[in-house]
């Protein structure tokens, strides 16, 4: 689990840090583009709690959770998540298809909102998707539960490559807002 946490908050940091250089956001006036980056940091974890509590509580991982959280056991269930992450399939955020609306919805923000707060979340959230796939493919090898809307099968090597391809474009429109 600290490993992820470091994954994430390293590129995270080394992302913002670029997109500030590049772009000039290197006052103190341009804080909430980082406030906002660290929001969207966070959003993404929050489809796992959608699916304990509303999609399938059922399952006994969500029972573990639920009662975890009754003994205020936070830290042990942020640990059993992690854990038991391969598990969950069907995840709202964490699909192809949400991953691909989501870069529009992305570029679409960042072409023509001057609110440097929802560009930083919004390209926080995408980054954040896209290591998500990065720790999957290491941890994992395939992306097996990010759906499957394609019309091809994602064996490991597509899947680096789309991998690839979605990271690239995170950075790119980081670069050229």
């Amino acid at each position: 689990m600290r490993r992820e946490i470091f994954i994430h908050i390293a590129f995270w940091f080394s992302f913002f840090v670029l997109v500030s250089l590049v772009k000039g956001f290197l006052s103190i006036s341009y804080w909430p583009f980082w406030v906002g980056g660290v929001l969207g940091l966070i959003l993404p974890d929050i489809d796992h709690l959608v699916y304990v509590f509303f999609m399938n509580p059922q399952d006994l991982t969500s029972q573990r959770v639920n009662f975890l959280l009754k003994k205020s056991e936070i830290g042990r269930t942020i640990s059993l998540l992690y854990e038991t992450r391969e598990e969950r399939k069907n995840l709202v955020f964490h699909t192809f298809l949400f991953q691909a609306i989501f870069l529009v919805l992305t570029f679409l923000i960042i072409s023509s909102s001057s609110s440097i707060f929802g560009i930083g979340l919004v390209l926080s959230f995408a980054l954040h998707l896209s290591v998500d796939q990065l720790i999957d493919l290491v941890d994992l090898k395939h992306l097996g539960n990010w759906g499957n809307i394609l019309p091809f099968e994602l064996d490991f090597s597509k899947s680096k490559i789309y991998f690839g391809t979605m990271l690239l474009l995170v950075f790119v429109m980081g670069l050229l807002m």
